[in-house]
């Protein structure tokens, strides 16, 4: 069993607070990322978790016992760093046994640890190596092999691809999601790359500015995020953000016209908003399309457009210089300055208030 509880974590730096009082749980054999902008404390969290850092309030837990106070060595967690920190002189055997000969575990226990990580990542050829006769991402997964064979409860990794090309790192992601089902281990996550967060996790934290924005699962941020950060901040390309007021609002729904002078009828109630709110109109680029007769238009002018082969983005702008992204399929491309009417799906939309929180919409009753 593996799960860790942390309640009310804090920490600040010469009077400055970089995690704000912190509540989370992960749970047994969970793959939970940390994901938010450069600055938002997720490497600190990470690092308050092994013990590098010192914390400032709060507790930390694993498995019911309380570790806030306890040297790193002794947590049974292990961590993975950006930077491979290998031994140049050592083989990869002796970099991936070399705590457990510290430690002095017997050494036919050491070779059988070492010999089934090397299978599980696929290094048995190279055990003889030294790092420097290895690719950045082989270094990476021998950085991996001498955190498994300590068979800790938790793994941490703090941003382990980012040193890599971009094939590599597509590359590792897969191995890791492989070695997660394969270890059936709890692992928790550190990056700056929501693709990666998205693609890695169970569960994604979202941080900003040391305090969490929303947990929950992939697919549930993206398509029912609790706030405008979440909202833009998942997702490639970004979220349309248009703005607007609130020109009606009922047991019904709500009418919003929009900056950009459309007028459209949205099914979330608003029942704390009134007529002349401003809200934000949210809507990704998949659920953009060329409108059709008896759609709900909005006018905008192409701007430029990125071909990737299977899909297109067409970048354009509104009337109110806002800018969109259309996800198109890839043989399609409109010229520069072209005039286009964009169909706005109220089934799509997300809607915000002038704090930037979401607007619920109602639940959908049962076939």
């Amino acid at each position: 069993m593996a799960n860790l509880k942390i309640n009310n974590l804090q920490k600040g730096f010469e009077g400055f607070s970089i995690i704000k009082g912190i509540d989370l749980e992960v749970g047994d054999k969970e793959f939970v990322v940390f994901v938010g902008p450069s600055g938002c404390g997720k490497s600190t969290l990470l690092r308050l978790i092994a013990g590098l850092e010192e914390v400032s309030g709060g507790s930390i837990e694993l498995d019911g016992r309380d570790i806030t106070e306890v040297s790193p060595a002794k947590r049974d967690l292990a961590m993975v760093f950006q930077t491979y920190a290998l031994y140049p002189h050592m083989s990869v055997r002796k970099n991936m046994s070399f705590a457990l000969d510290l430690a002095g575990v017997p050494k036919a226990e050491v070779q059988q640890k070492v010999d089934e990580a090397a299978r599980i990542l696929e290094l048995g050829p190279m055990l003889e190596r030294k790092p420097k006769q290895l690719s950045g991402g082989q270094r990476q997964r021998v950085a991996i092999g001498r955190a498994i064979v300590r068979n800790p409860k938790i793994f941490l990794f703090d941003e382990p691809l980012s040193n890599l090309d971009a094939a590599l790192r597509v590359q590792m992601r897969l191995e890791l999601a492989r070695l997660h089902k394969e270890l059936q281990a709890t692992m928790i996550y550190v990056t700056h790359d929501q693709v990666e967060a998205m693609t890695l996790a169970d569960k994604v934290v979202v941080l900003n500015g040391g305090r969490v924005e929303q947990v929950g699962s992939p697919l549930e941020l993206y398509h029912s995020p609790a706030n405008l950060f979440v909202a833009s901040f998942l997702g490639t390309p970004k979220m349309g953000l248009l703005k607007g007021r609130l020109s009606r609002v009922d047991g019904q729904g709500c009418e919003v016209l929009l900056e950009a002078g459309t007028r459209i009828q949205l099914p979330q109630r608003g029942a704390h908003l009134s007529v002349g709110s401003p809200v934000t109109l949210g809507i990704r680029p998949e659920h953009l399309e060329l409108a059709r007769p008896g759609d709900c238009t909005l006018q905008v002018a192409t701007d430029v457009s990125e071909r990737l082969g299977s899909d297109t983005f067409c970048h354009v702008v509104t009337a109110s210089g806002e800018a969109l992204t259309l996800r198109i399929r890839g043989d399609l491309a409109s010229a520069y300055g072209q005039q286009l009417s964009l169909n706005l799906d109220a089934e799509h939309c997300h809607l915000f208030d002038a704090d930037g929180v979401a607007v619920a919409r109602p639940l959908r009753a049962a076939a």
